[in-house]
């Protein structure tokens, strides 16, 4: 039902903007336009949750009641966080490389956002539906490495300094075996593109099929994201706040709510390639497809919340060694044991 109205709605726009005249590409990049719109509404409301949501997963975990005075359940917590940041004063230190330093808090919501435009939400519900969209996931993926450089090198401080560079060793080296990683779900899918991936788990969702996979990419992509116990790129206790030491105000807030939407894309790509996408589980078909696919992204939520309240930060040269002499080799040993069933067994 949804899925149809979404592409009546496209349609209906389509047609009204051609009936004024309109040449074809300024229809198409104004469509463009819409969408990336929707997405970013949909990018903000789920941040905002789930800043929420994490304080009463972590309640939770440690026996607590998490927010609970302001509004009903303590949601107009969220409202109340937001105005504390607009309101306070960004303050621009006069050492820093000021062009770099003002857009790197707006280029951090830059990847989660290109990345979202080529995921389908549900049957039929990508905004743009791109052969190469694996492909373009992993190059949009790795813009983050440079943004985060960008605001440690301009902040023009040692810790920040510090932080920017473990940023690039930590999520260049993670990029490493989840591309690793994905090759497994190209040899038995055999399709970059992302609503092809999900059309070929109809019979086996590929967390079943490719497990090892599954397993070096989850771990991969939450230290992509910075998450616990993977979040070396800001430690308070050595480099405080890493590449984010220097700022204040929305610059910083810009940087903590992106730290969601890259949780947000994370849990979406592995609901994506790994747990079916849209698809029902067991057949049951009386829930639409945009509500398993939710459903699904939010488990993956939950399970990475946990992981973050369950287990410490981890050391940096333990944090090396787990990517380059454990996640590597399994993930090279992955693609030749897939390669191997793919051209005997034929699965």
């Amino acid at each position: 039902m949804f899925e149809t109205i979404f592409v009546d709605a496209a349609n209906w726009l389509r047609n009204l903007l051609i009936s004024i005249n309109l040449s074809p590409f300024v229809v198409e990049v104004f469509l463009h336009v819409v969408k990336m719109v929707v997405i970013l509404v949909f990018v903000l409301l789920n941040v905002m949750w789930l800043v929420y949501m994490e304080r009463k997963v972590s309640a939770r975990f440690q026996c607590r009641v998490g927010p609970d005075r302001n509004g009903p359940y303590g949601l107009a917590q969220i409202f109340n966080d937001v105005a504390k940041l607009i309101s306070k004063e960004m303050i621009l230190p006069t050492h820093v490389n000021k062009k770099m330093y003002l857009l790197a808090p707006i280029l951090i919501f830059a990847p989660p956002m290109a990345i979202l435009a080529v995921t389908p939400m549900g049957e039929g519900m990508a905004a743009v539906d791109l052969n190469l969209g694996l492909y373009y996931f992993v190059a949009i993926a790795g813009i983050n490495t440079v943004v985060v450089w960008m605001a440690g090198w301009s902040s023009n401080n040692k810790y920040s300094l510090v932080g920017g560079m473990r940023a690039v060793a930590q999520m260049v080296s993670y990029e490493i075996p989840l591309l690793l990683a994905l090759v497994g779900v190209i040899v038995l899918t055999g399709t970059l593109n992302l609503n092809g991936i999900v059309d070929a788990q109809k019979s086996a969702w590929l967390i079943f099929t490719q497990p090892l996979a599954f397993f070096i990419y989850f771990i991969a992509a939450m230290a992509e994201a910075n998450r616990a116990p993977f979040d070396l790129v800001e430690g308070e206790s050595e480099i405080i706040s890493g590449p984010y030491t220097e700022y204040s105000g929305m610059g910083f807030a810009f940087f903590f709510l992106a730290e969601y939407a890259n949780l947000l894309v994370m849990a979406i790509m592995t609901t994506t390639l790994f747990l079916g996408g849209w698809l029902a589980p067991f057949g049951w078909t009386f829930i639409p497809s945009w509500l398993w696919f939710i459903i699904k992204v939010y488990f993956v939520i939950w399970v990475v919340m946990w992981m973050r309240w369950t287990f410490p930060r981890i050391r940096i040269d333990h944090l090396m060694n787990l990517a380059w002499k454990f996640l590597v080799p399994l993930a090279i040993a992955n693609i030749f044991v897939t390669g191997l069933a793919k051209y005997f067994i034929g699965i």
